[in-house]
């Protein structure tokens, strides 16, 4: 077959429809990425115009320009959407749309899901912009501390679309972490094991594992603090039990590790580019690696670095304070390993390079302001100035704005397969680079004279004037500049000036597909010997359009991949995706309808969004498989490997161990936040205990004997072809078992509103409940599937999901029931 032939095949087979009505259907991860990346980079514009906004009302005392009231909002959702509707997006996005390529592969493990985490975050976006465009944007500050946020001091609808709109967006964020992790351990060209993977994708995978683990406590708070708006469960109102600081504990839980998040893919960018600027490889690969990881640890044990002023224990200031000094470590071995790379190799002042010196001038002075916060007395003078808003900015514009306008540059030619043909770049990048220091070294100097954050005036006396003006002077020379971008990029769009394949001379795979990339990503996929595949082998990207690599065959009509060996990247199942759809679209927008009938306190509405999500997922999932055996599968090279529904570990168990990291991280901020207000908060012991149940602690335990059992037998004995029914019934009877011990812990629990302990195990049983319902939803699936002839002893891969959730279920009503009886007894 030549080469035209099957990119015309493989183009019919990949691609989405065209036009506007295209977008909705895709599930293809070059459409979803770029439509990340476009949506994000609106909200930057959002977000800037903002900014100015903010600048415009402080360049002069008593300024008339914002009443107190808009200019809470303007601040407020300044900082939403720079931290949540930007940022985030932007990394994922990138991620999205690059991965699939390094990697060597041709989209990402699960494709709808990527498309149903887009649309959440659409749709979540879409929910607070306009709530700004009709002036009840949250006002509370982009943290929402209570009790400011709660409903004595907020009555208004302001901080409820901030809980449920930022919940919303994180559901995006958190399908986003599943997809990349799995697809970067099992999604990858034969032959690139761990050591061989690109630089970008262990940053990425470091990252999604952050946001599995960091995202969670957010999610948890806003949740409990939605529900004691909406129902009176008074979980930080302190004369019933609560306590306000339990609120900053786990959003700071997340707060520290989002910079981090934030900061360690845009190193994953410079980690990238640089040798290739430099032409030259990585200095200290392993080393960055390691790094990388360490600071990813490191950022977790840091959050309290945020709570200082809070009377914090002596000895808990000392240990977070030395704590967060200690990050510098593994911050400066990436920094030395960059100039390393420099030193060793000769790099060239392309555009992409400026923006990465920027980079190293601002982030190295953002760390240091850092260093100094972290120090205890001097955190207390700066505590809530505008020096410490001054330092969020240079960590966060210096470590993430300047290596993603470094990207844009670097990887533009990939999506157009134009080169620059104005050079507005350099221009914007000097007016970027001064713009910046100016806005933000001024608001250093004005924060240690006292000026406090979140004001919306000051008197000519304070002596902050000329500062307060030559910052905001600053800020739209940066606006201007990064305007300069955006005209250089349309410009780029509409000007068709070709590009010469990989032309920055690049060792990485992205490079290898045509220009701009096509759906499919590679005719043929390649197997990889080095980490540099191209510098090594010139000739790849010919024999992979040639077919000569794995599944070069489309004879088939269907979209296939590879998954492969987690450690050694060896072929291990074939894998058939599912064609676009309409169907992410529409579950995204019933999973709004579940959000909005909270926010406008329509609760009838809420069931019928639950059992539309249910039916939805139901028809998801039942759209896989196949009701016949496929046996081994033909890859190419002489290879055969089984299809992804007659393995043990397909798709859906890696998803569903990677998903359910983050829901034991919620779980475990909710044993947390139970244990903070035992300890902490006033109130305590509550007035009257749970009552042990023993018919709950009987039905609990014979449940979770069944449904383990039950798991276990059914895919013993469909493997011994005796069919799975007798094993799923077990099951099935065991998460019964589970529910009904919950709802009796649930009849004999306290009022959940009179005290914070009675909401608490409200939650706690809530929680439990819906995890065993989940789980008795699969196996009722199964058995439904399994009627219908999905299952067989060859097909056995979904059988493999169902204990998973049943042995998490089982294990977290035992812990709740623990929690939750335990204290009573022991007084």
């Amino acid at each position: 077959m030549k080469a035209l032939t099957r990119h015309r095949r493989l183009a019919a087979i990949w691609s989405s429809r065209p036009g506007w009505r295209g977008w909705l259907s895709t599930v293809n991860h070059n459409d979803v990425g770029l439509m990340f990346l476009v949506t994000a980079f609106f909200y930057f514009l959002v977000g800037g115009i903002l900014a100015m906004l903010i600048r415009a009302q402080l360049a002069t005392p008593h300024s008339a320009f914002a009443g107190p009231e808009v200019y809470s909002q303007f601040f407020t959702m300044h900082g939403t959407i720079m931290m949540f509707l930007f940022a985030i997006p932007a990394i994922e996005g990138l991620a999205i749309y690059l991965l699939p390529k390094m990697l060597g592969t041709r989209d990402l493990a699960y494709p709808r899901l990527t498309a149903y985490g887009f649309w959440c975050y659409f749709f979540g976006g879409a929910m607070l912009l306009v709530a700004l465009l009709f002036g009840i944007a949250p006002d509370g500050g982009w943290f929402m501390y209570p009790p400011l946020t709660g409903k004595i001091h907020s009555p208004g609808i302001n901080t409820d679309f901030w809980l449920i709109g930022i919940t919303f967006v994180e559901i995006s964020a958190i399908s986003a972490a599943v997809e990349l992790t799995v697809s970067i351990l099992k999604y990858r060209a034969p032959g690139m094991s761990l050591g061989r993977m690109p630089i970008f994708a262990w940053y990425i995978l470091v990252t999604a594992l952050m946001i599995l683990t960091g995202f969670p406590p957010l999610i948890l708070g806003s949740i409990l603090l939605e529900l004691e708006r909406a129902f009176g469960l008074p979980f930080f109102q302190l004369e019933l039990g609560g306590d306000s600081l339990l609120w900053q504990h786990l959003f700071w839980l997340f707060g520290h590790p989002e910079v981090y998040i934030i900061f360690l893919p845009a190193a994953g960018v410079i980690s990238t580019i640089l040798p290739v600027m430099a032409s030259t490889t990585l200095l200290g690969y392993r080393w960055v690696v390691a790094a990388a990881v360490a600071l990813a640890i490191l950022s977790f044990g840091l959050w309290v670095h945020h709570m200082f002023t809070t009377g914090i224990p002596h000895m808990g200031l000392a240990f977070f304070s030395a704590a967060s000094t200690l990050v510098a470590i593994p911050t400066a071995v990436q920094v030395f390993a960059w100039i390393g790379t420099m030193w060793k190799g000769t790099p060239r002042l392309h555009l992409p390079m400026l923006h990465i010196l920027g980079f190293f001038a601002t982030f190295v002075i953002g760390g240091l302001t850092g260093v100094m916060v972290a120090v205890v007395p001097f955190d207390w003078q700066v505590h809530d100035t505008a020096f410490v808003t001054a330092h969020l900015h240079y960590v966060l514009f210096g470590g993430f704005v300047f290596p993603i306008l470094a990207a844009v540059y670097y990887w533009l030619p990939l999506v157009s397969g134009r080169k620059r043909y104005f050079r507005l770049g350099e221009v914007a990048f000097a007016l970027i680079f001064t713009g910046f220091h100016a806005t933000f070294l001024a608001m250093h100097w004005v924060g240690l004279m006292g000026q406090r954050r979140r004001i919306s005036t000051y008197a000519p006396e304070d002596g902050w004037t000329a500062i307060n003006l030559i910052s905001s002077v600053g800020g739209f020379v940066l606006a201007f500049g990064l305007a300069m971008v955006l005209v250089e990029v349309v410009l780029h769009a509409v000007v068709r000036h070709h590009s010469a394949r990989n032309p920055w001379r690049a060792g990485t795979l992205e490079w290898a597909t045509t220009m701009p990339a096509p759906a499919y990503n590679f005719a043929s996929l390649p197997h990889v010997d080095s980490r540099e595949p191209l510098w090594d082998d010139p000739g790849l990207p010919v024999r992979l359009a040639r077919g000569e690599g794995y599944l070069g065959d489309p004879a088939s009509g269907r979209r296939e991949t590879l998954m492969v060996d987690v450690a050694t990247g060896v072929p291990e199942q074939h894998v058939v995706y599912p064609t676009n759809t309409h169907l992410p679209i529409v579950l995204a927008a019933v999973t709004g309808l579940f959000f909005l009938s909270i926010l406008i306190k329509v609760f009838w509405l809420t069931p019928v969004a639950v059992a539309g999500v249910v039916a939805l997922g139901w028809l998801w999932v039942w759209r896989l498989g196949s009701r016949n055996d496929l046996g081994e599968q033909p890859i190419g090279r002489d290879l055969r490997v089984p299809n992804i529904a007659e393995s043990d570990r397909p798709p859906g168990w890696w998803g569903s161990a990677f998903l359910l990291v983050a829901d034991g991280t919620l779980f475990g901020s909710l044993l947390f936040g139970y244990a903070f207000l035992w300890t902490v908060a006033p109130g305590w012991p509550p007035p009257a205990f749970a009552n042990p149940s023993p018919f709950a602690l009987v039905a609990a335990s014979a449940g979770a004997a069944l449904g383990i059992a039950g798991g276990v037998f059914s895919i013993r004995n469909n493997r011994d072809g005796k069919g799975p029914v007798p094993g799923l019934l077990m099951a099935l009877g065991g998460m019964l078992g589970l529910g009904v011990a919950l709802m009796v812990f649930l009849a004999g629990a306290p009022s959940p509103s009179s005290h914070a302990y009675g909401a608490t195990l409200w939650v706690l049983g809530s929680y439990g409940l819906l995890h065993a319902v989940l789980a008795g939803l699969m196996l009722a699936f199964l058995l439904s599937r399994h009627r219908a002839g999905y299952i067989s002893s060859r097909r056995r891969a979904e059988l493999a999901i169902a204990p998973v959730w049943i042995g998490y279920a089982c294990v977290t009503t035992a812990l709740i029931l623990l929690a939750a009886y335990l204290p009573g007894l022991a007084t």
